[in-house]
């Protein structure tokens, strides 16, 4: 299951979050090498645009639990389809 994760982090000064930036960035990290995060991009101003691609709603869950402690936040979630089972189910339509 693919999704794509907008985090809206709480609006605290830039410098007193600074150390909690840097250790999601180190959480993240193993979960890009291994392919459960797809993506992560810091959104300007502040938050982070990801992409996880996780068996179940359940770890995606984990992963957002494990987020939101790290940097407190609420989330946008949107499900999204592989752009090649995308272009797979246009031809069989």
């Amino acid at each position: 299951m693919l999704f794509l994760v907008i985090s809206h982090p709480r609006p605290e000064r830039p410098s007193e979050v600074a150390s909690s930036r840097q250790a999601y960035w180190s959480w993240i990290e193993p979960k890009l090498a291994s392919g459960e995060a797809r993506s992560a991009y810091p959104r300007v101003g502040r938050g982070v645009a990801a992409t996880f691609e996780v068996p179940s709603n359940e770890r995606l869950h984990i992963l957002l639990t494990e987020w939101a402690e790290i940097i407190p936040a609420t989330f946008d979630v949107y499900p999204l389809v592989d752009t090649d089972a995308a272009k797979a189910a246009l031809k069989g339509a």
